[in-house]
């Protein structure tokens, strides 16, 4: 999975199931779901929590963070910042910093670089990476 612009969930899930050779039938009864059920999911685009849960529990795979990992590249900055002329409550859910860079996404973002699929500015400026942290990674894994 090095593609997190376009996620298809139905289809990693399935290619880690084919990976690990887990039986439809184990599947089948840890879903509570039958085989028809089972393939509609592998061609769902999308899942509803609960099931993405299971399936993560199932498969000792986190799904939840390639969806955090797309928001870390691409959601716009300033879609997080707030309307100064609205007046907001501070919600009592938790906060959970942006700029946390897992080592997959770094790798996704050096990969877009050694393959001159994008410039280095041009990384900055759609990811809204740091410059000095791209130099850093840069630096730190030799691209």
């Amino acid at each position: 999975m090095n593609n997190f612009k376009e996620i298809h969930i139905g289809k990693i899930i399935k290619q880690l199931i084919d990976e690990k050779s887990i039986e439809i039938s184990r599947i089948c009864k840890f879903m509570s779901a039958s085989e028809t059920e089972i393939e509609k999911m592998y061609q769902s685009k999308s899942l509803d929590a609960e099931i993405l849960l299971r399936y993560s529990k199932l498969l000792e795979y986190d799904f939840f963070r390639i969806y955090s990992q797309h928001l870390i590249l691409y959601a716009p900055p300033g879609a997080a910042k707030k309307d100064s002329s609205k007046i907001y409550k501070e919600s009592k859910l938790p906060t959970f910093r942006k700029q946390i860079y897992t080592k997959e996404i770094i790798d996704f973002v050096l990969d877009i670089i050694s393959t001159n699929q994008k410039t280095k500015q041009q990384v900055i400026e759609e990811y809204g990476i740091p410059k000095t942290t791209l130099y850093k990674w840069i630096d730190k894994y030799k691209v």
